[in-house]
């Protein structure tokens, strides 16, 4: 690793700062991590998505969890008056109900930051963009570059890469090091500030949950702002045995560096059944110290609509009908 690396990581005094100065030490590091116990960690999270949220503590976990909603629309088809739907309805998920959070982030390709990030002009929603070849990943090192330097420079306050997963699955760790490294350094801007990068595991091609705790460690120390489970353009997306091995490796990456990360499950989650069940796994392995927009974000199109339909069944004792909620 190099010396500003390292020193950006805050890792410069940890004992971590020579782990990726070869290929052979990165691997021995990664594949020196305690093994996960399958068993256990499934266990573990089956039991914590068992717990129940009731009345002023559900109120407060909807509200929560639609402030940290990157609500999406990655289609082939997005036009410009879609991703301004979006962001309309980003900045007011409930027209009737002016206390309705607003969503942390709208996620698009590219090509839409400038007409989301004019559509959000004076609020405080981030606008990310997915880059380097997403979701496949497949593309030489400058085209992602490019890719991420061109979604920075229309205003992205985020940039969501995808890992080479062939070079991780291969054994190339450094390569997946060095990438993430690079794209990193395309997302600064002139003035010297930098968007916030949020690593892509794609967690259902990475086999093992070994391998999701050796990617995770790798994409920290490469200098990730958050990691994060899945594309959803697979079969297999956020789980919430992943997302747990995911929240105790940023846990025990802060103890050994000082450096705080945040997790995005994406994929999958629809319901504020589900989202309750992470929030929990947040607050039982995190603490308070992750439970904001800040360090945990949900990856969603359709999620929004659950929360709002059940924050309005606490607020009236009944559901709205079918267009309470406007259509992604």
């Amino acid at each position: 690793m190099s010396t500003v690396a390292a020193n950006a990581l805050g890792v410069a005094g940890s004992g971590l700062q020579d782990v990726a100065a070869s290929e052979a030490s990165l691997r021995r590091f990664l594949h020196g991590l305690p093994g996960v116990d399958q068993v256990g960690l499934e266990a573990r999270a089956a039991a914590l998505g068992t717990r129940s949220i009731k009345t002023t503590a559900k109120a407060y976990a909807i509200d929560l969890a639609i402030s940290m909603i990157d609500l999406t629309t990655l289609e082939g088809a997005d036009t410009v008056g879609k991703v301004r739907a979006l962001c309309a309805k980003g900045r007011t998920p409930d027209p009737t109900d002016p206390t309705t959070p607003r969503v942390a982030a709208i996620c698009v390709y590219p090509d839409m930051v400038a007409t989301a990030k004019a559509a959000l002009e004076g609020t405080d929603i981030q606008v990310a963009s997915v880059a380097t070849a997403f979701p496949a990943g497949r593309a030489a090192l400058p085209v992602k570059l490019a890719d991420t330097a061109d979604a920075v420079a229309a205003g992205a306050d985020e940039i969501d890469m995808v890992i080479d997963r062939g070079a991780f699955l291969s054994g190339r760790y450094l390569d997946v090091f060095n990438e993430i490294v690079a794209v990193k350094e395309a997302c600064k801007r002139p003035d010297g500030s930098s968007a916030h990068l949020k690593v892509i595991f794609e967690t259902g091609e990475l086999q093992t949950y070994d391998n999701v705790r050796r990617v995770s460690w790798l994409a920290m120390l490469a200098g990730a702002d958050f990691i994060k489970t899945s594309t959803g353009k697979v079969a297999v997306n956020a789980t919430p045995p992943v997302t747990l091995l995911m929240l105790e490796a940023v846990r025990d990456f802060r103890a050994a560096t000082g450096v705080q990360v945040g997790v995005k499950p994406a994929g999958g989650i629809r319901t504020t059944k589900d989202a309750m069940k992470y929030l929990v796994m947040v607050n039982e392995t995190l603490g308070d110290d992750w439970l904001t927009q800040h360090w945990f974000r949900f990856g969603a199109s359709s999620l929004l609509n659950d929360l709002l339909m059940q924050r309005q069944k606490l607020a009236t004792g009944r559901y709205s009908g079918p267009d309470y909620v406007t259509v992604d």
